[in-house]
């Protein structure tokens, strides 16, 4: 409350500008405050293309600062303040924002007068509305919502949910004009299999037990109209998209209407708007972009030494190996058993030895028979009810309470302990499992407040204690698996993963649209466990003949049919995505476990993640500068394409390649859209296709539709077995057509010495009139000068 009576009182006394009683230009703390009739309105610049808006009954609330992910600062540079007949607007040469007058209030006639008598709305009206200086509408704002929970609403019960030392709850929501030809993407994870969320209820909350798979909410949603909008609330919160004409947030719990709009002429500009408000993405370390090994789980020391030697001796590329949970006696006791895992610290420097990375899950659940229950019970450090008692899942979950990472104290301790016990026996990289948190936390109480009202907020706190004691600790880069997101959870050194998704093919196809929305919401780095978590189904008849013999991976496969067929496809696809994880509950889960058929394909797809290795890690640090993700829907760089405003079964793996999986069972062929504005090169043909067209493609088993936007520069790697080895350039591709240009990037690939400059980086550009390529900048270290340039269709 403190910075509230700061603000307050200097409005009053060093106001630039002063409109009108119940306005004011606060030069000091850099916004706009406003009364409309009982209501208070915030309006405050980030930047010239980012500003933030809070409306509430409630001045306090209203003039309170941004909610937890938002790290910016406001800044007022470049914006001039006026008022005027049309109201209290805010100018800058990105945006104009306009409040409109107060006027008199509404006075109801008539048969409104006779309803009015029994119904009415929670909030006075406040004009809102934001436009580029141009005139272009972006957000207009059409109602807004704070009213207290009530029977009629059916929301009564949730002031259950509050103590009486906590703020008070309201149901918190704004409606924003949704023109016909407005489309929406992002929102986090929704894995219904649709891409456009326009004509869609979503419930943005973590769910793990969502319908159609485990949904994220991350509050962030980006349109075709030049904007994104960042919903600053931290409870579960339903978004109805394009009925009615409107856009309709509703939150479940708050204090206020709080959200930003980012203006941008591009989708890469919004991203980089976001990343001002909340964080960059840092470099994770250069072996996250390999492939990294998983089952569930490897029980031994032993098993997982003797998987590690089988893809040394195959020579097959490979980074990191994975050990999933019930590694430990007890859950919550932080150890290794040491039946089966009698010498971590000498294992992981076997493995080391054969480069190998290793990543170890580490739930956040104690039982209170584990060591350190009852230190984090003294504490107070539990996830717990209004009575101090730790929330539990008791009678059917028996695993315990989840810490409170919330707590500053709780984050340190937790930190801590993780690295006593597994960084200092040598493991690189952690599994953060269970972050929704796994017992949902509306009724229970964290540090920071009530579980309903910061219902969704868990998984930035839990990664970011990892994260915080990487940098505080380690030199080395962090990576850390999540199964959960939030504002700013890009910041934290995370990728995600969509969770525990059946091994089936109507998931499989609903996996691409869930992966493009989800990155979308700036959160580049997603991946899914190929083959999918959940155990096969005793038997399974294919619809088509199977494309490949399962006869000699029974022991795996059992008799589902077409199973090593569906787990070729999402290898295939997998390799196109930004983390590349195998993960699932068969027996065994390597590449060599589904049969002498599918081997080679699998292998074929691994060699190929590698020869990527330059062009992928390029794009990582391309991600590192602007906060866009570097897998893409279509309708991100190609808006003046209508047809691609729903595709979401192709997308493009950074500005070259496009990728189609093949999801349907059986199939040997596929259509595939080719946006226009560009040629296309078939990857594995070498063709060249007009774009603006659909056309079906050849997809045998060992094929995952590829093309390659004609004025790419695509720098290839020599072969490797992992990134720990030093990979030279072996071929520059170029698909002529147009001018292009990449920029290669390298650096150590482990440290964060990349923020001091310790990196090179290769400017190259095609020129397609003198049918040359040039470099400047760093110099490439190259297999050979002679043949590294390759010109596609030079000669024919």
């Amino acid at each position: 409350m403190e910075r509230q009576a700061v603000i307050s009182t200097r409005c009053a006394i060093t106001a630039m500008f002063v409109f009108s009683v119940n306005a004011c230009w606060d030069a000091v703390a850099q916004q706009l405050s406003l009364s409309r009739h009982e209501a208070t309105v915030l309006v405050e610049p980030y930047a010239p293309n980012v500003v933030r808006v809070s409306l509430s009954l409630r001045r306090e609330d209203a003039l309170a600062g941004p909610g937890y992910g938002i790290s910016a600062k406001a800044s007022a540079a470049g914006w001039t303040a006026e008022t005027g007949a049309r109201g209290d607007v805010l100018r800058s040469a990105r945006m104009v924002v306009t409040v409109s007058p107060e006027g008199k209030p509404w006075v109801p006639t008539g048969t409104q007068a006779d309803i009015a008598k029994f119904f009415n709305g929670s909030t006075p009206g406040v004009g809102l509305s934001i436009r580029t200086p141009e005139g272009a509408s972006l957000v207009e704002m059409r109602g807004w919502q704070m009213s207290v929970p009530n029977h009629k609403d059916g929301n009564a019960d949730i002031l259950y949910d509050r103590r009486p030392t906590d703020a008070p709850f309201f149901q918190v929501g704004a409606t924003f004009a949704s023109p016909k030809d407005e489309h929406y993407y992002g929102l986090g994870q929704n894995q219904e299999g649709y891409l456009d969320r326009r004509g869609h209820v979503v419930r943005c909350a973590h769910d793990y037990n969502a319908p159609s798979g485990q949904s994220v909410c991350v509050p962030f949603v980006v349109t075709n109209n030049g904007y994104g909008i960042v919903w600053d609330n931290p409870s579960a919160t339903t978004v109805a998209f394009g009925f009615n004409d409107v856009v309709r947030w509703t939150s479940d719990v708050g204090q206020r209407v709080s959200f930003f709009v980012i203006a941008g002429k591009t989708y890469d500009e919004i991203y980089a708007g976001y990343r001002l408000l909340t964080g960059d993405v840092p470099m994770l370390p250069r072996s996250a972009y390999g492939y990294i090994q998983c089952k569930q789980r490897y029980s031994s020391e032993a098993e997982l030494m003797a998987v590690a030697k089988g893809y040394r001796e195959r020579h097959l590329p490979i980074d990191d190996l994975v050990i999933d949970w019930f590694h430990y006696t007890k859950m919550g006791e932080m150890d290794m058993d040491p039946a089966k895992w009698p010498d971590p610290v000498g294992m992981n420097r076997e493995l080391h030895a054969m480069n190998f990375h290793t990543m170890i899950s580490v739930w956040p659940r104690f039982i209170p028979e584990d060591r350190y229950y009852a230190t984090i019970l003294k504490n107070g450090w539990f996830e717990a009810l209004a009575d101090g008692t730790p929330t539990n899942g008791l009678p059917y979950d028996r695993a315990g309470a989840d810490i409170d990472t919330t707590n500053p104290a709780a984050a340190k301790w937790y930190w801590d302990v993780v690295k006593e016990n597994y960084v200092d026996k040598g493991f690189d990289a952690f599994w953060a499992d269970e972050t929704e948190p796994d017992l949902p936390p509306n009724g229970s109480y964290w540090h920071i407040g009530p579980g309903t009202q910061f219902f969704n907020v868990y998984p930035l706190f839990h990664t970011a204690a990892f994260y915080d004691g990487f940098r505080r600790d380690l030199k080395t880069r962090a990576l850390i698996l999540a199964r959960d997101s939030y504002l700013g959870a890009q910041h934290n050194g995370a990728i995600f993963w969509s969770s525990d998704i059946s091994p089936n093919w109507d998931t499989l196809k609903r996996q691409v649209p869930t992966g493009i929305n989800f990155v979308a919401s700036a959160m580049p780095y997603w991946s899914t466990d190929i083959g999918g978590w959940q155990y096969l189904p005793e038997s399974h008849k294919p619809e088509r003949p199977p494309l490949l013999d399962p006869s000699d991976a029974r022991e795996n496969v059992g008799n589902y049919d077409d199973y090593p067929e569906l787990y070729v496809r999402w290898f295939e696809y997998g390799a196109f995505q930004p983390n590349f994880r195998s993960h699932g509950s068969r027996n065994q889960n390597e590449v060599w476990s589904y049969g002498k058929q599918a081997e080679p394909i699998l292998e074929k797809y691994l060699r190929l993640r590698y020869q990527l290795m330059p062009y992928l890690y390029s794009l990582a640090y391309r991600t590192h500068l602007t906060g866009a993700p570097f897998m893409r829907g279509l309708f991100m760089d190609f808006g003046d394409d209508p047809k691609v405003a729903d595709i979401g079964d192709e997308y493009m793996f950074g500005p070259a390649l496009l990728v189609a999986p093949v999801t349907e069972q059986g199939m040997t062929t596929r259509k595939v859209y080719l946006p226009a504005g560009a040629d296309w090169y078939n990857f594995w043909t070498n063709d060249r296709v007009r774009g603006g067209q659909t056309i079906t493609v050849a997809a045998p088993i060992d094929v995952i539709p590829l093309f390659v936007r004609a004025g790419s520069v695509l720098p290839l790697g020599e072969p490797v077995e992992s990134t720990n080895q030093h990979q030279r350039i072996a071929t520059l591709r170029v698909y002529p057509g147009v001018d292009g240009d990449f920029d290669v990037y390298r650096d150590d690939g482990t440290t964060y010495n990349y923020e001091k400059g310790d990196f090179g980086l290769t400017h190259l550009h095609w020129s397609d009139a003198a049918q040359k390529l040039s470099r400047s900048g760093a110099a490439l270290e190259v297999v050979s000068e002679p043949g590294l340039v390759e010109i596609v269709g030079a000669g024919h």
